[in-house]
């Protein structure tokens, strides 16, 4: 499946901005599944500096300053990628959670792929004990790290409610966990600190989901939006697994990063010198080739 993407971050000032450095994390991840055949990013104003480099995790890192008055900042990020992952495997397959919990916590691998960073707390994933009991409970005697992992990502997904005004960006997870109820952020953090919680590694991921508009409706243009999931290690691979929709990560799901939380991976971070309000537009398209070809003409012209 080939998919062209586009995802559009604009800001409005009511005053002037004088300046601005920013951190973009907009380009999709090659690997895992998918290939990145195209990709660009389009700013305006145009930086003054731009600065590309990977981080340790691989994740492409734009670092931009505007230092001229501007009313408004665009970022406009155009992707085309192919995916095509294996089938997933059967929940109760695959290494037994105990031996993946001690071989993790044995591992003495420390590159960018090792489950070691992914097994600790870190600023947006602490360990609660109220969330690693919950977590317990899809803990079974010689269950594969694979089977609880996918047991708990249903049980969030049933227990939870998705509820974009029940939390924002800054909402701890101690709140969203006691809320049950937030956004796909909210239910990835809480089923990263459960399988951290009990020794298993777990990776917040960034991307986009495919969507699919109701039969006889048109795609709407910049309808969609961008997702998080968990990639859990199971002792021999990484695994993704959605909790806000219950299922496991196949060719509908689309890498950007993958990092300890939602602040290794954020799309746009960095700080403005303004006064006055802001307004906030974000538009994202994720539209399968085949069934728009002249999308993609359209946006790779």
């Amino acid at each position: 499946m080939i998919y062209t993407l586009r995802h559009l971050t604009a800001y409005r000032y009511g005053r002037p901005a004088r300046f601005a450095r920013c951190s973009l994390r907009l380009r999709p991840r090659d690997g895992e599944g998918q290939t990145v055949l195209a990709s660009r990013l389009e700013i305006s104003p145009a930086p003054q500096t731009e600065i590309r480099r990977q981080d340790y995790f691989g994740i492409e890192t734009t670092a931009i300053t505007i230092d001229t008055p501007h009313t408004t900042f665009r970022v406009e990020a155009l992707s085309r990628i192919a995916v095509a992952r294996p089938p997933l495997p059967d929940p109760e397959t695959g290494r037994p959670w105990e031996a993946v919990r001690d071989a993790a916590a044995a591992s003495r691998d420390l590159g960018p792929e090792a489950p070691v960073h992914f097994l600790f707390p870190s600023q947006r994933v602490p360990l609660l004990p109220a969330v690693t009991d919950y977590a317990r409970a899809s803990v079974l005697p010689g269950r594969s790290a694979y089977g609880v992992a996918f047991d708990l990502m249903r049980r969030i997904q049933s227990d939870f409610r998705f509820d974009a005004k029940a939390t924002t960006v800054a909402t701890p997870l101690a709140e969203a966990f006691a809320l049950r109820a937030g956004v796909c952020q909210d239910f990835t953090h809480v089923m990263i600190a459960g399988l951290r919680g009990l020794g298993l590694p777990a990776a917040y991921v960034s991307g986009y989901l495919r969507t699919t508009p109701p039969p006889g409706r048109p795609r709407l243009r910049g309808a969609d939006a961008s997702h998080a999931w968990v990639s859990v290690w199971c002792g021999d691979r990484w695994i993704g697994l959605d909790p806000t929709n219950g299922v496991g990560v196949r060719d509908d799901h689309l890498v950007v990063a993958r990092g300890r939380d939602y602040g290794d991976v954020s799309p746009i971070d960095g700080i403005v010198s303004a006064s006055g309000s802001q307004k906030l537009k974000v538009e994202v398209d994720v539209v399968p080739e085949h069934e728009e070809a002249e999308v993609a003409a359209a946006l790779f012209a």
